[in-house]
């Protein structure tokens, strides 16, 4: 199995966090404002507020990509983790969010939050996997998700 390399945001790679997101979101959901603000504008919703994106690369193409929105100096947001269909199941979202959950330390993050939807038991699996453990969920953060993780770093 070729070696999945995980790459920083750049400019060339931004229409992949729009691509990959938008696919499953529109597999399982609808996009709604937020989701089209942060997809077409990651610089702006995302990096210029102290977030990152990451990329995972295998078999020379982007195939998944996973976003940190920065909460505040200790907290960040795990946001728009997905891996295209024919790069699931090797692996690649694991190592893509312990990426993440790396560099959220890496910042100075003691703690890691996100939100999901259990209709996704794939990926609450791979959270939990990962370290995220279920909490209780706030109401009207978002529309569409009625799961809470979190994982202490």
């Amino acid at each position: 199995m070729e070696t999945v390399k995980i790459r920083p945001f750049s400019a060339e790679l931004a229409p992949f966090f729009l691509s990959i997101n938008k696919q499953w979101i529109d597999q399982y959901f609808f996009m709604e404002p937020f989701d089209v603000e942060q997809l077409e504008n990651p610089d702006r919703t995302i990096l210029a507020e102290g977030g990152e994106i990451l990329f995972a690369e295998w078999e020379d193409e982007i195939v998944g990509t996973v976003a940190l929105k920065k909460m505040d100096e200790s907290q960040y947001e795990l946001i728009k983790m997905g891996v295209l269909p024919q790069a699931q199941g090797k692996n690649i979202g694991f190592l893509l969010g312990k990426a993440a959950l790396e560099l959220a330390k890496s910042k100075g993050a003691k703690k890691v939050v996100l939100y999901t939807n259990s209709i996704l038991a794939p990926a609450v699996g791979l959270y939990r996997k990962m370290g995220f453990r279920a909490v209780p969920i706030e109401p009207g953060k978002y529309d569409r998700c009625d799961v809470k993780m979190e994982v202490v770093l």
